[in-house]
């Protein structure tokens, strides 16, 4: 939250109280999204990929099926964050001047 927070309260100008408001809507709606889509992984995974015995966080297979909910929680919140952008619930990241010149190993900026 505190990244939205830095990124929303500047190129909007709030106050604290309303940055901390604007912050809490960006993040919630996204975070939401991403656990739902964990969560929906992982039921799959409990019920219907291993249904007995199930899988338990001791075992190496358990957590390979974690990184997958979290790939899968991704993917999930993709349409979240567009949403968000798109409507100015949230700030795109600002685009440093680095990324935009390409410099060429003398140091110099090329065109």
């Amino acid at each position: 939250m505190a990244f939205q927070y830095f990124t929303i309260v500047p190129r909007r100008g709030l106050s604290p109280a309303r940055g901390i408001i604007g912050a809490v809507k960006a993040d919630t709606v996204w975070i939401v999204a991403f656990q739902l889509g964990m969560s929906i992984w992982m039921i799959v995974t409990y019920f219907v990929l291993f249904p007995a015995p199930h899988l338990r966080p001791t075992e190496a297979v358990f957590w390979f099926m974690m990184q997958i909910a979290m790939i899968v929680g991704y993917f999930a919140s993709y349409p979240a964050n567009t949403w968000l952008l798109k409507n100015g619930l949230k700030e795109k990241m600002p685009e440093s001047p680095e990324a935009v010149h390409v410099v060429d190993p003398s140091g110099r900026k090329a065109a």
